[in-house]
């Protein structure tokens, strides 16, 4: 039982162990972070020896306790503890640290080694995915859980650092955390006070206990965490016992640990300590092999090798959870669904059809379309930020989320962009649920981080993002996004799809539920768009391949290429007549993805875009950048290359040239240039 057993001679040679590994790491590398490792192993090792429930042979189990460590620059901590307790991390791994294609890179990355729960160095974004892990362990054991079948049962667990505290996403999520009482989340905050420029005291006073007291967390201390371990151990079990409040454990330590003359210094942070540095910190640590590095003795080898206690524990879950599924089938199928990244059979029966003609904002549309998948896909959760009555996306016949009991699949995050992004992809990490979130595209500023991270770490996260464009028109230009879509599509690894009405939006949405490797965002219109007739025009399935000939050139051979994307492709579709009356034949293109587009095979993207035909005019109400890699250099960019105004929708398209008679004069002017002469 922990804290039951006095700590021994045994467990401080341990925590040395871990220490020596870490110094070694980056002294090897001659770059990386030595100080917090230093400081932090005791705290590490009680939480990795006596609490923490996993399974190195099986490191993706479900009800694993999930461990982050924020301060990711501390990298090397976590790759010791990886080695020592068993995972798959052999120590030619450690002492490749931070070099080519090793799995040890200078900051933890999920999608890269086993056993780190999340991509962090980024400060702030550790700890706020570990409030969107604590949240999606509360509303799978809501879901799930029976009497006598505890199936999702664990804890999350955080080492962070001053500066992870120090940064506003890490404050917005730490707020939320303790309004919704999220009692199975415990952080073991490395107060250190020392930050890379020099002493914390340079930049803050604040009062951190006092400031997590405000929010609704339990605060504990410990003043020594250097060496004692049992007032380490007595603050973990203080904070299990705990209930409605999430933890904060401040444990003072001294940053760089045992270096005699770098410990407690800015110096001891971001650089190798230097060969003798390293050795004299080994010996003033009583460290027996001082001259050795990557040295494990046997006797902590066998001590910490997690392997047997992890699958000890992993399968009492599965007794339970199989006895659970034998009572519980229909449950037991959804349980496996849900980890597995499937959807149902049918899940998109009820998905939303569309009437020709109508006049539906893509917005609307969109927030239909998830309602209806939420009705079939019922791990679906997600929220926004304060702004559902404008980006539609409150799930039907849901409460709002409840972190004490786990109920309610709305979440109102409050006006906390940059923690609802963290937050998302903490679920997403997690696992057996789908995060999605909204709010006003140009709001998607506040996310950058952490929508930058997801793409990084392969997170399905579901942007629902609103108000596109200039269109939205009188709240002005602080509201109105310009180089958003060219700065995500810059993004690897992110898909993005700009609907041109209701039935693109409900595609769109399709493809983004069966996308499990990566974000996804839909961005869409304020405004009402008409729903194109399809019976005169190409089936919006085209959507699903990212660009799609939506009405071609009567002769099937055309003289000009119109591609649009978003609210644009109405006029495209506009100015397609209006040059068909000048004897020009125009092709119009749909592209709301250009990731997905990309992506296709060249000979499909070839029978889009005919090589042949140089004429061709993009028209988006949006930066220009980027627009030459389909119209080529001869192409004529219609778009918005300034900021906004403040002024009805229309007035602006029209005042800033996003109209029909500007596109099809442009592809004329391109048209007679390429006539023979």
């Amino acid at each position: 039982m922990p804290g039951s057993k006095p700590y021994t001679d045994l467990d401080r040679l341990c925590v040395n162990a871990i220490r020596a590994l870490s110094i070694d790491q980056p002294q090897a590398a001659n770059s990386g972070h030595p100080g917090l490792p230093l400081d932090a192993a005791p705290m590490a090792y009680v939480l990795w020896q006596r609490y923490l429930r996993h399974d190195p042979r099986d490191p993706s189990w479900p009800d694993r306790d999930r461990f982050v460590l924020s301060g990711g620059h501390g990298s090397a901590l976590l790759y010791s503890l990886l080695n020592l307790t068993a995972y798959d991390l052999p120590m030619s791994e450690l002492e490749r640290f931070r070099q080519w294609e090793a799995k040890t890179p200078g900051h933890p990355e999920s999608a890269l080694t086993s056993g780190v729960e999340a991509t962090t160095g980024p400060l702030g974004q550790g700890i706020s995915n570990a409030v969107g892990m604590a949240i999606a362990e509360r509303w799978l054991a809501n879901r799930y859980n029976r009497p006598g079948y505890p199936i999702v049962n664990h804890w999350t667990y955080v080492i962070a650092s001053d500066g992870d505290l120090m940064e506003g996403v890490a404050q917005e999520a730490s707020a939320i955390a303790g309004f919704l009482g999220l009692d199975r989340l415990i952080v073991l905050y490395d107060a250190n006070r020392v930050t890379l420029d020099g002493p914390l005291a340079q930049s803050t006073d604040e009062d951190t206990g006092k400031r997590y007291e405000a929010y609704g967390w339990q605060v504990l201390r410990v003043t020594d965490g250097n060496t004692d371990l049992q007032a380490i151990d007595d603050a973990i079990s203080a904070a299990r016992a705990e209930s409605g409040r999430p933890s904060l454990i401040i444990v003072e330590t001294t940053i760089g640990y045992g270096s005699p003359n770098k410990a407690n210094t800015s110096k001891a942070h971001g650089s190798p300590l230097g060969e003798e540095e390293v050795v004299l910190t080994k010996r003033a640590l009583g460290w027996p092999h001082e001259n050795r590095t990557f040295y494990v003795p046997a006797e902590v080898r066998e001590h910490m090798n997690a392997s047997g206690r992890g699958r000890e524990a992993h399968g009492e879950w599965r007794a339970i959870h199989e006895a659970w599924a034998a009572e519980h089938e229909d449950l037991s199928e959804e349980w496996r669904l849900s980890w597995a990244s499937e959807l149902p059979r049918g899940w998109d029966a009820r998905l939303p059809v569309w009437k020709a003609g109508e006049k539906v904002a893509t917005r609307v549309a969109a927030g239909d379309t998830l309602r209806a998948i939420a009705k079939t896909v019922p791990w679906l959760i997600g929220g926004d930020a304060d702004l559902s009555e404008s980006t539609m996306n409150t799930i039907e016949d849901a409460v709002a989320f409840d972190g004490r009991t786990g109920e309610g699949r709305n979440f109102h995050y409050g006006v906390r962009e940059h923690a609802m992004g963290s937050i998302s992809n903490g679920m997403a990490y997690h696992g057996g649920v789908r995060p999605f979130c909204a709010t006003f595209f140009v709001f998607s500023d506040y996310m950058r981080p952490a929508t930058r991270l997801a793409a990084l770490a392969e997170l399905p996260v579901v942007y629902q993002w609103t108000h596109d464009s200039i269109g939205l028109g009188e709240d002005g230009p602080t509201h109105q996004p310009v180089e958003h879509l060219a700065s995500y599509r810059a993004m690897p690894n992110f898909t993005l799809f700009r609907p041109a009405d209701a039935a693109e939006a409900t595609e769109a949405w399709r493809w983004a539920m069966g996308h499990v490797h990566g974000p996804t965002a839909i961005v869409c219109s304020r405004q009402k768009l008409p729903v194109l007739d399809r019976s005169e025009l190409a089936p919006a399935e085209g959507t699903r391949r990212g660009a799609y000939v939506l009405a071609d050139a009567e002769s099937g051979e055309p003289d000009a290429i119109l591609i649009a994307t978003g609210s644009e492709v109405e006029k495209a579709l506009e100015a397609r007549g209006i040059l068909a009356r000048e004897g020009i034949d125009a092709r119009v293109v749909s592209m709301p993805s250009w990731e997905v587009f990309a992506a296709q095979d060249e000979e499909y993207r070839e029978a889009v875009l005919p090589p042949s035909v140089a004429a061709r005019v993009s028209i988006e109400a949006a930066a220009t950048f980027g627009w030459e890699r389909w119209i080529g250099e001869r192409g004529i960019a219609i778009g918005v290359d300034r900021f906004g105004a403040s002024a009805p929708g229309e007035v602006l398209m029209r005042e800033y040239g996003i109209t029909a008679k500007a596109a099809a004069q442009a592809a004329a002017r391109l048209v007679k240039a390429a006539a023979p002469r």
